[in-house]
């Protein structure tokens, strides 16, 4: 196999968990700080969303440096 499908085929599986990661975050504030609501407070993320938080950035992360990879591919 080429090596350029392999590393589409690993991009493309790092955007949809990425993707995934992403929409299942969840956000205190939202759009209540918008229309007068709380929106100064500090949220600590624990368990879970930690998880999530932490996951996203390093699927982000491997995402750029796969696409810079492409590149030079």
């Amino acid at each position: 196999m080429n090596r350029m499908i392999i590393i589409t085929i690993i991009l493309t599986v790092v955007s949809i968990l990425l993707s995934f990661a992403i929409l299942l975050q969840h956000r205190a504030a939202g759009l209540s700080a918008t229309f007068g609501g709380i929106g100064t407070a500090y949220v600590q993320r624990r368990g879970a969303e930690k998880l999530l938080y932490h996951a996203s950035i390093w699927l982000a992360i491997i995402f750029f440096s796969i696409t810079v990879l492409l590149w030079y591919v």
